[in-house]
């Protein structure tokens, strides 16, 4: 595994210290880290109560994850609306709902981020603020934050377990690993653009500011 979010959770491995089976490598954390993401939402929009989460009901990691969201949701005063989109074809609809449910903000996992163009797009419209997975995304495509793993470590790291394992060691005794790296970024341009000022306390924590 390069970067699976819940590799227990979705039932690839039985446990993150013993795997198991023919499949080891490295974790996302992808689950752990949505209710982070939502704190830091909160923590630059403390107005904020209404969040659509953009998701595939028929992707079993992005269930996970919305559920993650739902259990940080509550404390953090924030109703979570889901959005569902399976297809292209749906997302034309599922933004109609955000605006018509008054979605204050937006948040996009990484396995949407096939609809980021148009996400882009309509959150540049209605001036909404969005979070995504990926530092790529706040440089690219004008992101508001971002808040995950650095991945050019987890695939630097894959390699140590390609070498144990044509060395003769079995993936059911390689420990699954986690994140060590994580990174924060902000962008910016963005949050001039649709109104938005970040707290300075949240912008010093920050590993990478887009200006």
């Amino acid at each position: 595994m390069l970067s699976v979010g819940d590799p227990v959770g979705l039932g690839l491995v039985a446990s993150l210290a013993r795997p198991g089976g023919n499949i080891t490598g490295l974790s996302q954390m992808s689950r752990d880290l949505t209710g982070k993401r939502l704190e830091l939402l909160k923590e630059i929009l403390p107005k904020v109560t209404r969040v659509a989460f953009i998701r595939d009901p028929d992707n079993p990691g992005m269930t996970l994850r919305f559920k993650e969201a739902q259990v940080a949701a509550p404390a953090l005063g924030i109703k979570l609306q889901s959005l569902d989109v399976r297809s292209p074809n749906e997302l034309t609809a599922a933004l109609a709902t955000a605006t018509k449910e008054y979605a204050e903000a937006l948040m996009l996992p990484a396995s949407a981020g096939r609809y980021v163009n148009q996400i882009a797009d309509f959150a540049k419209k209605e001036r909404l603020p969005w979070t995504c997975d990926t530092m790529e995304l706040v440089e690219l495509a004008g992101c508001l934050m971002a808040y995950g793993p650095s991945y050019p470590d987890l695939h630097r790291r894959t390699a140590t377990y390609v070498d144990k394992i044509l060395k003769g060691a079995k993936p059911a005794d390689l420990p699954v690993e986690q994140p060590t790296k994580f990174e924060f970024v902000i962008n910016l341009k963005t949050a001039k653009q649709i109104g938005v000022t970040i707290p300075p306390n949240v912008l010093a924590r920050a590993d990478k500011v887009i200006k």
